[in-house]
């Protein structure tokens, strides 16, 4: 179906100014060898939802200590009444407590079961990731919901200062590159693209694999040319990018995808001269959380997070659990008590609801040398100073530990003496390389423990 649109379907909206910058985008000497195409897809209505949708993100005061929205009950009853998933349980319950919670396993059976009866399908967009977990999952969505990550991009900006000017030069008035999502895999869609919502701004998703590129020089040439007001990407690319001869530095780096080091951060803001904006998102969500020195500040007016025990109780004040979401942006994918399987404790940053501890992953005991428990948020500590853009801690049946981390990212004796003052100093560690380019294809799972 999207091989099949025209450009004018692509770009309801295209101007004069927008199609010279997506011309330009596409045939400027240095740039890759783009393998597909990708637009926005906004007719005028579509447009003035998601300019409505951000003056929401602006107007949004989210919720206080052990209070609910005043949302929260209305958007049960729509979804007991109009969404198949959720109207099998029968009636809709008067408390959220009461709702039975949803997992990814859910979503991958029966993803149509999330839509609502009342929505229109002609435009429906399908999402395919694998994820962490290798499980499957579509993710049904709209033109609109993928517009709608721009205002809340927007919003993570603001907590660090910093204004999107939509890709115009200060000078001229020009339209120029907004945004440049940087990738290092093996396999990915690449493509050019105008965004309607930032007036015709330019997009880019590039791939830094050398295999993408007429001549691997170009990439820095490329991206030095576009001149993109914020990048986006991931730890991996991110490192990468560093290496390269770029000269170009952006407003900011947004980071996503994967856990964030404080050591490679410290490394990326000196090297780009710029915040680094560490996002907390997912395919099923969107953009849900920008990290700041209180913690990752949620975003979205109208998503209110829980924190649930392993028996799907909520958890008490500063309690650690799991990360469970109701509501979202996504009118295709209206989510009810859905369990992430991230997990940190609640927080409050100025009045504004937070995640504190954030780990994008289930907690993991290890055993020191010793026999001692050693929980994950404590190796996060122990390797925070490395600018590690990934790694993997495994421990065999036998207690042994394998950290697999990108060649020259870090000293591996360094690496060892680090994970030997937290484990004891008799702990047997090896040190392997980490495929990092293969790592880029799918969330890395950075804890992993063999059963006794």
């Amino acid at each position: 179906m999207a091989g099949a649109l025209t450009q004018d379907e692509r770009y309801p909206w295209l101007t004069q100014s927008s199609r010279l910058v997506l011309d330009w985008l596409r045939e400027h000497p240095a740039a890759p060898r783009f393998n597909h195409e990708c637009g926005d897809r906004l007719s005028a209505a579509g447009l003035a939802r998601v300019r409505a949708f951000e003056q929401q993100v602006r107007a949004a005061q989210g919720w206080q200590p052990g209070a609910m929205p005043a949302w929260v009950a209305g958007f049960i009853e729509e979804c007991f009444r109009e969404v198949p998933f959720y109207r099998c349980y029968g009636g809709a319950p008067s408390r959220l407590q009461d709702v039975p919670t949803s997992t990814r396993a859910d979503l991958s059976r029966a993803p149509w079961a999330f839509v609502p009866d009342t929505l229109p399908l002609e435009d429906l967009i399908v999402y395919n990731t694998s994820g962490a977990t290798g499980q499957p999952l579509a993710v049904l969505s709209h033109p609109e919901a993928a517009s709608n990550y721009l205002p809340l991009l927007e919003a993570a900006l603001r907590l660090h200062g910093v204004t999107l000017a939509g890709g115009r030069d200060p000078a001229t008035g020009r339209l120029g590159v907004a945004l440049l999502l940087v990738c290092q895999q093996r396999r990915t869609y690449t493509y050019a693209s105008v965004l309607s919502y930032l007036g015709g701004a330019g997009f880019a998703k590039i791939n830094l694999n050398p295999d993408d590129w007429r001549d691997p020089a170009d990439r820095a040439g490329y991206i030095d040319a576009c001149r993109p007001e914020v990048f986006t990407g991931d730890p991996l690319s991110f490192a990468v990018l560093a290496d390269l001869p770029v000269q170009h530095q952006p407003k900011a780096l947004i980071s996503t995808a994967m856990q964030l080091l404080p050591g490679l951060r410290q490394q990326l803001e000196a090297r780009f001269q710029c915040p680094l904006i560490d996002l907390y998102a997912m395919h099923e969500a969107g953009p849900i959380a920008a990290a700041t020195p209180a913690g990752h500040v949620l975003l979205q007016p109208r998503l209110y997070v829980e924190i649930l025990d392993a028996g799907g109780r909520p958890c008490g004040p500063g309690e650690r659990g799991e990360i469970t979401l109701t509501g979202g942006f996504n009118a295709f994918l209206p989510l009810l008590r859905y369990r992430t399987g991230d997990f940190a404790s609640l927080a409050w940053a100025g009045g504004w609801p937070a995640l504190a501890g954030l780990e994008g992953r289930p907690p993991v005991t290890f055993h020191g040398a010793a026999g001692q428990a050693i929980n994950n948020i404590d190796v996060t500590g122990a390797l925070r100073p490395f600018a590690l853009p990934a790694f993997q801690l495994h421990q065999a049946a036998g207690g042994g530990l394998r950290l697999a981390a990108p060649p020259a990212s870090a000293a591996p004796e360094a690496l060892r003496a680090a994970l030997r003052e937290l484990f004891g100093a008799a702990q047997a560690i090896d040190i392997v390389p980490l495929d990092t380019l293969g790592a880029g294809d799918h969330k890395v799972i950075q804890y992993t423990r063999e059963a006794d």
